[in-house]
């Protein structure tokens, strides 16, 4: 069994098989949501140890998921890391504001993906044994 479980948000079918793809091809256990109201439902519901939360999703964006997250007693410290495909000046400094621990611009380095990721896990919360 897996010690991380991860929650991808994207509306993006394909994004969400391709960072799945990845992230069990590295043994770790990964839920998926497909817009901000699923990411909070299932982040609550399942506390994963981190989260990959896409900005431009359907019926809640990433950034107001993401306050959500932070508003909560049980989902306040899990680390959220923002996706998006938007590389405009200062969106990092706007995932941040939200909440967001961290920023991954798409297309996703798929390489890098997994060691960008350790340092968030480390510090977050496994799943107990």
């Amino acid at each position: 069994m897996s010690t991380y479980r991860i929650l991808v948000v994207d509306d993006s079918a394909l994004n969400r098989k391709l960072v799945s793809t990845i992230l069990q091809a590295n043994h770790f256990e990964v839920l998926e949501a497909i817009d901000g109201e699923q990411a909070v439902a299932v982040a609550t519901s399942e506390r994963p140890s981190l989260i990959l939360m896409d900005i431009q999703l359907p019926k809640l964006d990433g950034y107001e998921a993401t306050r959500r997250l932070r508003a909560q007693p049980e989902t306040k410290d899990i680390p959220i890391i923002a996706l998006t495909a938007n590389a405009m000046a200062g969106e990092d400094e706007r995932a941040r504001a939200a909440g967001c621990d961290g920023y991954i611009s798409k297309p996703i380095d798929t390489r890098s993906l997994v060691p960008t990721l350790i340092p968030y896990l480390e510090q977050g919360r496994k799943l107990p044994q």
